[in-house]
């Protein structure tokens, strides 16, 4: 049986990113973050003082779960969480500097090998890369809209 452009894309997606992580995560010598707590830390730090409700929605993570990854991160002393001044029952948070720097150096490493991969590629294949990037990104948009209309 075929396999449909859908599953293999689907598929490598899933593997490219396993892998960068993998690849990551080895030589590191602080305590290694899940992908989840990564996912948590990266929203925050693009959007500081969000509500754990907010971060839950758009992780597609229940709250509980969203609440469990704050808890470990502000352990951590990745994030720090504050009460909202308009709602003193809700929590807002921020990543603290050494969150924002830890974020920034997976960052650099992240670009640094997927640049080196790149650069081993023929220059047809990087042109093909090129090409699809545009389609890319509307699939991205696309699992965006459908989302936030859930």
């Amino acid at each position: 049986m075929s396999r449909s452009l859908a599953e293999d894309l689907a598929e490598l997606l899933v593997g490219i990113q396993r892998l960068l992580r993998r690849r990551l995560r080895r030589g590191l010598t602080e305590p290694r973050l899940s992908g989840a707590q990564v996912e948590l830390l990266r929203l925050v730090a693009a959007n500081p003082g969000t509500r754990v409700s907010a971060a839950a929605k758009e992780l597609y993570l229940a709250g509980n779960s969203v609440s469990t990854l704050v808890n470990q991160l502000v352990e951590a002393g990745l994030l720090r969480r504050e009460r909202d001044p308009r709602d003193r029952r809700a929590a807002l948070l921020h990543p603290t500097p050494e969150g924002s720097a830890r974020l920034e150096a997976w960052d650099v490493r992240r670009s640094a090998l997927v640049r080196e991969q790149v650069a081993r590629l023929s220059e047809d294949e990087r042109a093909a890369i090129t090409a699809a990037l545009p389609a890319l990104r509307r699939l991205a948009e696309g699992l965006q809209e459908e989302g936030e209309a859930t």
